[in-house]
């Protein structure tokens, strides 16, 4: 077992389990042997590829997305707030403002923010944003106040979340705890039931005995600070992540090492964990604070209202053939029904009464569901 591991068993022997959430966050962000903390995660070298490692096209197509939702839906203020949340190598905000410098009132106006918590990952953002005014920020609500367009992908599938089991006692929360020798990290259940039951969506509440329910307030945190944030002072959010439109039981959660599979609770802080996204309960966490939702869509079809055919035409026409071979296969991995093209969504939010966003439409408005009994 290595030293982080060493160090949860002892915590859980003092203190008794620990939740899937707390796991999380000490795996992924211990400020010694962190995850994102170690080293960089992303590429081919790393352990997975996200869509702005991928192509160009992807930050791209979100810049012009930002500029449109600057003009059309703000009203072209002459300052706000441009953020991006867990921004990786700050590939997709360099990609996005390098398109958005069509628009130069847009530059002018944008006050470029990043939240990201890993010192690692911002010496790389440090990097690919050098001729850029950058300010960063351990957590959103160190933002500074105004209008916002907030920009994240592949954020809120490593927030924390919580586990839990339907049983005959009622809703109990899976929990991290020892082994038989108290030595080893073992999954179990609180013997009671949970005070979070109350907060889960009614699709969960409602499953049958012995499922697996997954819940992140994490996630719902963010999303209702932000969209209470575009409510008071207006702006829009474009979040990209993989998930279900629906909430739905099962357990998600999964470890990934150098792009495959790896033991959960296996090597704490050497792998990447993360799990699926509710794109259903972000969205009524947005509702609740006041802001309108549009989605979740599948990445792909954005990607396709937004232009991503006509770009990749674009760049082909003056590359190499070896390039453009590059170009097209990167177009099918973020579009295609059996790539990131439907495995991702996209939730966007806007103020309530607010017209629908670039890459959606009238029927994309999320109606909401009551949560409540």
């Amino acid at each position: 077992m290595n030293a982080l591991g060493r160090r949860l068993v002892r915590r859980i022997q003092a203190e008794g389990p620990i939740s899937i959430a707390e796991y999380m966050a000490q795996c992924l962000l211990d400020p010694r042997d962190g995850y994102y903390v170690r080293a960089d995660p992303l590429g081919r070298a790393g352990d997975f590829v996200t869509a702005p490692e991928i192509s160009q096209m992807f930050g791209e197509l979100l810049g012009l997305w930002a500029v449109d939702a600057w003009q059309r839906l703000m009203g072209a203020p002459a300052e706000f707030v441009l953020a991006e949340l867990g921004p990786g190598r700050g590939t997709l905000m360099a990609d996005a403002l390098r398109a958005a410098a069509a628009a130069p009132d847009f530059v002018r106006a944008a006050r470029v923010h990043l939240v990201e918590a890993s010192p690692t990952l911002r010496a790389k953002q440090r990097q690919a944003l050098a001729d850029r005014d950058v300010q960063w920020h351990d957590g959103i609500d160190r933002l500074p106040d105004g209008p916002i367009i907030v920009l994240a992908n592949e954020f809120f599938d490593a927030l924390p979340l919580r586990q839990f089991i339907r049983t005959e006692r009622g809703i109990a929360e899976r929990l991290v705890g020892l082994d038989s020798t108290g030595e080893h990290l073992r999954f179990g259940v609180a013997a009671s039931p949970s005070p979070w039951a109350t907060a889960l969506p009614q699709a969960l509440r409602d499953a049958p005995l012995g499922t697996l329910l997954e819940y992140s307030p994490a996630s719902v945190g963010v999303v209702r600070a932000i969209a209470g944030r575009i409510a008071r002072h207006g702006g829009a959010a474009l979040f990209v992540d993989y998930g279900a439109a629906a909430s739905g039981p099962g357990d998600t959660l999964q470890a990934v090492r150098r792009h495959d599979r790896h033991g959960v609770l296996d090597d704490p802080g050497e792998a990447d964990l993360s799990a699926r996204v509710d794109f259903a309960a972000l969205a009524e966490a947005a509702l609740d604070a006041g802001a309108a939702a549009f989605g979740a869509v599948p990445q792909g079809l954005l990607l396709e209202r937004l232009g991503i055919d006509a770009r990749a035409a674009a760049l082909m026409k003056s590359a190499a053939p070896e390039k453009r071979a590059e170009i097209e296969q990167a177009r099918a991995r973020l579009i295609g029904g059996t790539e990131m093209g439907t495995l991702f969504k996209a939730l966007a939010l806007v103020p309530r009464d607010g017209a629908p966003p670039a890459g959606f439409i009238d029927d994309d408005r999320y109606e909401g569901l009551s949560r409540r009994p």
